[in-house]
């Protein structure tokens, strides 16, 4: 639950933050009129986004095991691609996201159509509904499905929908920079932690070779090896009757790390080697030098309608 909740928290005020630059931009514009093309766009990617879900929630049901885990594991893997890829391009493009927002707005506008407005909304929105989505679905399916999970997630949501509307109204300041430089951190153990399980599902589904498959090191009484014997086909390690495999401790460091009490070799290598590269890559770009805002982009005057908001969401790279 507490995984789900902050990655609930964060997708969704990330969400949150680009309507409300639009939001912002409209008034100040005062073009108020259009704001509900703005607002049927969000709604069209939000429906997306659970469509999505429900998709692959209800859609598994008519497949074999086989087909499930496939589908599972592949759709894990295309959620760690598409969270790599946000932490990253969070960083590079958070100083010009008003701007681009903005841009988008202003050639809208002169389309004078109400498709573009729609459009608009719709691709801001999009492309954090789908993530998500992904993201908490191959999470959830780690799980077991557990109800949990999708509370946590929820109520992450709900949390960030109300912090997104207080910082547009000024209500609350809060350290955007900071609170997605930790998030960013954190989501990049939890990525490592769902391309573990991703390896796992491909396994089972023979895919990938392992300990479920014709390759895996037999010892002499028929069952797979564990330990460096195994290696590289087998089971790294089973902690399985120290750690229970559904007891809190095992979910909770699933849910952090993405430990399993039995992992495979190959589990472990590809979560050991994602942390490596990935972690080392976001730590060095936390200690370069950060560009000034106003070398990065011309910015533009602000008003106080949108004075609170966008100058928060520009810090947030």
């Amino acid at each position: 639950m507490l995984a789900t909740f902050l990655i609930g928290l964060r997708e969704g005020l990330e969400a949150a933050l680009v309507v409300g630059i639009l939001v912002a931009y409209l008034k100040r514009l005062g073009r108020t009129d259009v704001l509900p093309r703005m607002w049927a766009g969000v709604g069209a990617a939000v429906l997306l986004a659970l469509g999505i879900g429900a998709v692959l929630t209800f859609g598994a049901y008519a497949l074999t095991f086989q087909g499930q885990e496939i589908i599972g594991g592949t759709l894990s893997l295309v959620a760690v691609a598409m969270v790599t890829w946000m932490i990253f391009w969070m960083r590079k493009a958070g100083r010009t996201m008003k701007s681009s927002l903005q841009g988008g707005v202003d050639r809208a506008l002169e389309a004078g159509t109400v498709w573009a407005l729609v459009l608009v909304g719709f691709v801001s929105v999009a492309r954090e509904g789908i993530e998500t989505t992904l993201l908490l679905w191959s999470m959830v399916q780690s799980f077991g499905d557990a109800p949990s999970a999708v509370l946590g997630a929820s109520l992450g949501l709900l949390v960030a929908v109300f912090a997104g509307w207080l910082l547009a109204r000024g209500a609350v300041k809060l350290d955007l920079s900071r609170f997605f430089t930790w998030t960013s951190g954190f989501l990049v153990v939890v990525a490592a932690g769902v391309l573990a399980y991703a390896i796992k599902d491909l396994q089972e589904a023979a895919v990938l070779p392992g300990p479920f498959t014709a390759l895996a090191p037999l010892g002499a009484d028929g069952v797979v090896l564990t330990g460096w014997a195994a290696f590289p086909f087998g089971w790294a390690f089973d902690l399985s009757a120290v750690i229970p495999p559904d007891g809190v401790i095992a979910v909770l460091l699933q849910a952090t790390i993405g430990f399993m009490p039995q992992m495979s070799w190959i589990q472990v290598l590809a979560w050991g080697l994602y942390l490596a590269i990935v972690g080392t890559l976001f730590v060095r770009g936390l200690r370069r030098p950060s560009v000034p805002a106003a070398a990065a982009s011309p910015r533009l005057p602000e008003t106080s309608i949108s004075v609170s908001l966008p100058r928060t969401v520009e810090g947030a790279s």
